[in-house]
């Protein structure tokens, strides 16, 4: 049975022709009441990396949450959102990115995603700790943005599942294991796996290339891309960006451990890669370790306490008193 990955050309997030744009991207997969039933909590995970750079598209744009949110109310779900940045709080990275107003508009809840140890059937990963809010949502649908990746070439929909790992867990991760480049792309797909979302839809109207996932530059796609396979849509995107699969370490562990379908079982009932390839992708200069040394966890750990703590917290009382 094939699984069908939806692509189209999507060029504005103009919120009218946003949603047009969506709505024509879901509907070959059943629309959006295909995913999500009356009553359903249903979180949506964006990229929200970091408030540092909120006009260099490191981030899921706030109009694509702000279209899948109304979405989803539409069907009858009870959309909130979720994600546990590197550095700050979600609500801190969101304010700075523009997506406060919109959630505002929408009565749309930001939560911290909290940690709960989750067993999983690879014993190589049974200690792996998990988003409880995600865990324990009726309906995920993941919101990755297209972005090289300085330590995983390309990051998309596996690793944007990344950040259901609390805090500063994900830096422990690296520490633990980074060494190993197929174990930690193994740590990545069985945390996708674990939280399988019922859809992903990848935010490809402008990328990030170069030296991302947040020092490179704003590149213009036009692309969408959808599929209930977060697996799936991940290896078609690769093919649309002209990334050989086997250099992405998420793409490459899918395919050896069997979740992600072979080529020939992806069906594209809307637009092929081939219609949206993109000739001249730029990947980071150079790939960096993805081992997190003992310093560098420590002196992460202080900078996201000292941002959560101190900094945003002191940004607010300053609007307050203003």
């Amino acid at each position: 049975m094939s699984v069908p990955v939806s692509l189209i050309r999507s060029q504005s997030y103009d919120i009218p022709a946003l949603r047009q744009s969506i709505e024509a991207l879901l509907d070959p997969l059943g629309g959006m009441a295909q995913f999500v039933k009356p009553g359903d909590r249903v979180l949506l995970k964006p990229n929200l990396l970091t408030g540092a750079r909120p006009t260099q598209e490191c981030t899921t744009r706030p109009e694509v949450v702000y279209v899948v949110a109304q979405m989803v109310q539409a069907a009858g779900g009870k959309p909130f959102l979720g994600d546990s940045p590197a550095f700050g709080t979600a609500h801190g990275v969101a304010k700075a990115n523009g997506l406060l107003p919109l959630a505002q508009e929408l009565n749309l809840p930001i939560v911290e995603l909290h940690g709960h140890r989750y067993a999983t059937d690879n014993p190589a990963f049974d200690h792996l700790r998990l988003s409880k809010e995600a865990m324990e949502a009726d309906v995920v649908i993941n919101l990755p943005k297209v972005k090289s990746h300085a330590q995983l070439t390309v990051t998309l929909g596996a690793k944007n599942l990344f950040g259901c790992v609390p805090g500063k867990m994900k830096a422990w991760w690296h520490m633990e294991a980074g060494k190993d480049v197929e174990r930690f792309g193994t740590m990545l797909v069985e945390t996708a796996r674990l939280i399988n979302p019922a859809l992903t839809i990848v935010d490809g109207i402008i990328g990030h290339e170069g030296n991302g996932p947040s020092g490179g530059e704003p590149r213009e796609l036009g692309v969408l891309a959808a599929s209930a396979n977060v697996f799936a849509v991940d290896r078609a995107m690769v093919e649309v960006l002209g990334v050989d699969p086997q250099t992405v370490p998420t793409v490459a562990q899918s395919l050896r451990l069997g979740y992600c379908p072979a080529w020939e079982d992806l069906s594209f009932p809307a637009l092929a890669p081939a219609d949206l390839k993109v000739e001249d992708w730029r990947l980071p200069d150079q790939l960096l370790p993805i081992d997190f040394g003992m310093p560098r966890v420590v002196r992460s750990t202080f900078k996201h306490l000292y941002i959560r703590y101190i900094k945003e917290p002191m940004a607010a009382y300053a609007k307050r008193s203003a």
